[in-house]
Parts: C-alpha cells; sequence; structure tokens
C-alpha cells in the first residue's frame, strides 16, 4: 500500500476506512473500488497496483534476509501515540529489539554542534533516567542525537534512532559503531525503503516520527532555525509537551530554545528532577515497574478519569486532560495504563470511553 502511486498515509486512511480489509485493495476492480471508497476512477488508475505488488515483492525478500521488522499502521505493536496523528507513516521498518509502546517515551534533540553546556545537560538528564523505565528517541544525527545515543548506550537506557533513510545504510557511517550496540535494548527505526539515500527532504518527515511517538520533547540546544525546532513545532501540533534548555543570551545554540519559551511552544526545563516531576515519571530507581492485571481497585487519578467518561461519555484526550487537570503526556500514560488494566478503551481519532 504504501508504493502506490498518489496515496499518501492521509488518504491511505480514508480508504482503509471504507474496505473490508487491505486485501480488497487490491483484490476488487476498479469499478467495485471507485463505488465503495468514493474515490474518483482515475486516481484508482493512477495507483498502478501491479506495479506496486512488483516493487513489494523485491522488498519483502530483502527484509527477510536482513531480519527487518516491519510495523504497518492497523497492527498492534506500531506506536500508539504515532497512531494518533493522522500524517503518520503508513509502515515503519526497524532493526533491533525494540517496544514501540512503553509506558513513558521521551525525544531528546538539539543542534549538530553540541557546545560543553549541551553534552553535560544530556548527561545529567539520561542519568536521571536510570531506572525509570523510560525510552530514548532521537534522530542519529550529529551533535546532541548521537550524544544522547551514547550516553543510553553507556547506562543502558533504551534508545531508538528514527532515520532520514533506508537500513540499508547509515548516514553519518561514524555512527554505526554506537547504531551496532543500541540494537540490543533499542534500535533504528525509518518509514523509508531500503536503497533511500539520506536526501536533505528526508528530514522534517523523519522528525515528525520522533514527535509523534514521544510524549514529549526536550529541545536542548539550537539556532534559532534548525530541524530541532520544526521536531518541536511538530510535538506542539501533537498536542504534547515540549521542554527546552534556556541559555545565555547572545549564544547563538540557546537562540531557539530562548526562543521557544518566550513564545510559550515550550516549557521552561530547569532540572532533570523536575522534569520527571512535572511529567509524573518518578520512580524509586531500581524498583521494578509494578505487573499490570486485569481488575485493580482505582486510584484517585483513575476513578477520576472513569467518573469524566461515565458521566461524560467518549472524550477526546485532550479534553480529558483539561477536565482533570493533568498534562497533555499525564493523561495519556493514565490512559495507557487504564486501557492495558483494561479499563478503557481507544476509539478513533484519539478518543476514549469505558470498556463495556
Amino acid at each position: 500500500m504504501s508504493l502506490l502511486q498518489g496515496i499518501g498515509p492521509i488518504r491511505a486512511r480514508q480508504l482503509l476506512s471504507k474496505l473490508p480489509d487491505l486485501d480488497s485493495l487490491f483484490s476488487y476492480t476498479l469499478k467495485e473500488l471507485e463505488k465503495t471508497t468514493g474515490v474518483s476512477k482515475k486516481l484508482l488508475q493512477n495507483m498502478r497496483r501491479e506495479i506496486a505488488m512488483g516493487k513489494a515483492a523485491n522488498e519483502i525478500a530483502f527484509i527477510e534476509k536482513n531480519n527487518i521488522s516491519t510495523y504497518f499502521l492497523t497492527d498492534k505493536d506500531y506506536p500508539r501515540r504515532l497512531k494518533q496523528c493522522e500524517d503518520a507513516p503508513l509502515i515503519l521498518y526497524g532493526k533491533g529489539n525494540m517496544d514501540l509502546n512503553p509506558v513513558k517515551t521521551v525525544a531528546i534533540v538539539g543542534t549538530r554542534k553540541a557546545t560543553p553546556y549541551g553534552v553535560s545537560v544530556c548527561e545529567e538528564l539520561i542519568k536521571s533516567f536510570v531506572g525509570q523505565d523510560i525510552l530514548v528517541v532521537s534522530g542519529m544525527a550529529y551533535g546532541i542525537d548521537i550524544c544522547v545515543h551514547q550516553l543510553c548506550v553507556k547506562h543502558k537506557i533504551p534508545t531508538i534512532g528514527v532515520l532520514g533513510h533506508g537500513l540499508d545504510r547509515l548516514y553519518p557511517q561514524s555512527h554505526l559503531k554506537t547504531a551496532q550496540r543500541m540494537l540490543d535494548t533499542g534500535g533504528l527505526l525509518t518509514e523509508f525503503l531500503p536503497g533511500t539515500l539520506p536526501d536533505r527532504v528526508n528530514f522534517p518527515m523523519r522528525n515528525r516520527i520522533v514527535a509523534g511517538m514521544c510524549d514529549t520533547t526536550i529541545v536542548v540546544e539550537s539556532k534559532n532555525k534548525g530541524g530541532s525546532l520544526i521536531t518541536a513545532e511538530l510535538a506542539n501540533d501533537y498536542s504534547r509537551d515540549v521542554f527546552a534548555v534556556p541559555g545565555n543570551i547572545g549564544q547563538q545554540f540557546s537562540e531557539g530554545c530562548n526562543q521557544l519559551i518566550s513564545q510559550s511552544k515550550a516549557h521552561l526545563f530547569l532540572s532533570p528532577e523536575h522534569f520527571l516531576k512535572w511529567m509524573d515519571w518518578t520512580q524509586k530507581k531500581g524498583a521494578k515497574a509494578p505487573q499490570r492485571q486485569l481488575f485493580l481497585d482505582l486510584n484517585p487519578d483513575e476513578q477520576k478519569m472513569m467518573d469524566l467518561l461515565q458521566n461524560e461519555g467518549e472524550q477526546h484526550m485532550d479534553a480529558l486532560a483539561q477536565k482533570s487537570n493533568k498534562a497533555i503526556s499525564q493523561t495519556s500514560v493514565l490512559l495507557f495504563q487504564m486501557e492495558m488494566n483494561g479499563l478503557v478503551k481507544a476509539l478513533p481519532g484519539n478518543k476514549y470511553a469505558v470498556l463495556n
């Protein structure tokens, strides 16, 4: 489906919502497709289904040979947070040992020319994640990105690098050793087919995955323009929390962060402890996460959420966050836990309802 001409993520979702299953997109005649989906015959003809099937056969052979995992939009292991974004990729390709749906996940991004200040902030932040069961996502780029990945490997924290090219290569090549070490408790993820080069246009697309699959994004250092600010803007568009590390005025690599804070597009990052407390992610280091159970006595936060859903019916996550006086990230984590415990169910459009 991802190889069809003229069918992007948004139109693909529209097609999927009107068809009984994915196979019918390829088995129906054009006339049947037009009648079922309402899409014009001309657009359907331009999809070139036969060509897509031929290309897919070649891609499957490469994927199987190189032990690459695939995550289609409707798969259970597709990143649930990313699925909430209407422009989410149809399919992701991964390599490593990854859990794409952890309870807590954070993107840490920044300039390609990290300063000692930025590196020290990253070091203190990553060290604070030890024992907290947090997945860290970044973009494998020079500077802050690779610093974050290397620190995660050092402290045995799961980390995923999202790439702007296919999994048949790594850019930059100098980060190969770090990438290989990441595969044990994390790995590499991309929406691009093998053979895709690291072209400039791919990296803003990569950034939406970084922002979309995480509860929150932290910008450590950035100029007043750049990929990190694009990621922050996307995170805001997805109703995710954004933090920015402040810096001295006049320092070019702090301009972007200070700008985000001054425009109320990011929370002020004061310290790792402040961040963890704000996100409600504090957990005694070394403590094991409680096992999920099907039936639990509700805690006050769960009870409040259940009352809202029972009294008012299905609700958008943004509305639930506002009515419960909680951050979007806190609400997302709470709803995920309640979903796993069989209390609520996720509905299309980022809405939730009580599970009957």
